[in-house]
């Protein structure tokens, strides 16, 4: 779709998107540090402080919040020299390989999965700039190639050729977190002295030439890498996995991509700081993967460079109901019904609810809305999928 122009400093190429997201949308692009306007992806939904699915351009700042406590989160897939007649009949038996392989769920621990001392030679190499404590210094190691929970996951698929794919979501675990939620803070703290009223404090933003701005800008990067190195840690080991349960196989294509950051880039002949909360840069060349969601497809794409989206696209789906809203709406067997043909957790469905494919945009649909954003390379279908609880 063409993008729909909501006021002179925000676009939207969303053909669904509900007013209350519109709304704080709208209180982003009305912050003075906007170089220009903010551009709504097709998944934009409803965020903290502000939208997921967004694109921020700023000059001489960095909004903290803009960027969220998962910094670097993003995707990964790697395509194989597999293909769907060399998978088992069954499954199940790849799904415990991965489970022990690749921890997942809130807090798990990875030492014992995997060789640690690639997590180690990790944090001996690079720092980020905020001291940590002992109990975070053990976290970088023992969350190094882990999963996570949420929307989190690890799948393998078959694309339109029946060629098999291992596609994976996540970042940079609770170290991110930590150090993004104490930065935070302290745009909040600086927000509320600003003679600018910041409708939103979680707007608050750190200022160029500060040390404050410094600080976020070191911790922010470190925890792209720590994303960025933990997603290729757990493909690695979940390729050893399919290609040790198959008795063959070899990687012949890569795709590691964040969603969640921010970077130096140039638009419209100035540098600014590009922001995308929840979107994927797609410059001319540019690869990404853009999931939907348990049971959905997901899409192999190449970037387009549409200017006016600051050379962006979607991340996924995005959500059309919170995860309250999906548990009240939907149970396990609802659940068990969507995924059915599929090999997955089907016991956890209960914990897995808000999890469920209605809870999301239609895929197909968003993808239709970004035809001038990217170009689809390979569609997947999944035939397995793993997440954590």
């Amino acid at each position: 779709m063409v993008a729909t122009k909501l006021s002179d400093n925000l676009y939207s190429w969303a053909s669904e998107i509900d007013d209350v997201t519109v709304r704080q949308a709208h209180m982003a692009a009305r912050l003075p540090i906007i170089a220009g306007h903010v551009a709504l992806m097709p998944d934009a939904h409803l965020g903290k402080g502000a939208t997921i699915g967004s694109v921020i351009p700023t000059m001489g700042a960095v909004i903290p919040s803009a960027v969220g406590v998962d910094i670097g989160c993003g995707m990964i897939a790697v395509e194989t020299d597999l293909a769907a007649s060399d998978l088992p009949d069954s499954l199940e038996g790849l799904l415990s390989d991965l489970e022990r392989a690749v921890p997942a769920g809130f807090g798990k621990r990875g030492e014992h999965a995997q060789a640690p001392e690639r997590a180690y030679a990790f944090a001996r190499r690079t720092r980020p700039r905020s001291e940590l404590s002992d109990e975070q210094e053990r976290k970088v190691v023992r969350q190094f190639g882990t999963l996570g929970s949420g929307n989190h996951f690890l799948e393998v698929c078959l694309d339109e050729r029946d060629v098999v794919w291992v596609v994976l979501h996540s970042g940079s675990r609770g170290i991110g977190n930590q150090l993004a939620t104490n930065h935070i803070k302290l745009a909040r703290r600086l927000a509320r002295n600003l003679s600018f009223k910041v409708e939103d404090l979680d707007l608050g933003w750190l200022s160029e030439g500060t040390d404050a701005f410094d600080h976020y800008i070191a911790d922010m990067l470190w925890a792209q890498d720590y994303a960025k190195a933990n997603r290729d840690q757990m493909m690695d080991v979940a390729l050893r996995s399919v290609f040790g349960r198959v008795g063959k196989g070899r990687e012949l294509t890569r795709v590691n991509c964040h969603h969640n950051f921010t970077q130096r880039e140039v638009h419209d002949g100035r540098p600014v700081w590009l922001t995308r909360k929840g979107a994927i840069k797609a410059d001319v060349g540019d690869m990404g993967v853009i999931p939907g969601s348990m049971g959905a497809a997901t899409y192999i794409v190449e970037g387009l460079g549409n200017a006016l989206s600051f050379n962006s696209c979607s991340h996924g789906a995005g959500r059309r109901m919170s995860r309250t809203a999906a548990r009240k709406a939907f149970n396990g067997n609802d659940l068990v019904s969507r995924m059915a043909g599929r090999t997955w957790q089907a016991s956890e469905a209960d914990a897995l609810v808000d999890e469920i494919p209605d809870a999301y945009k239609d895929i197909d649909q968003v993808m239709a809305d970004q035809r001038d954003l990217v170009t689809v390379r390979h569609t997947l279908r999944q035939v397995l999928n793993m997440k954590g609880t």
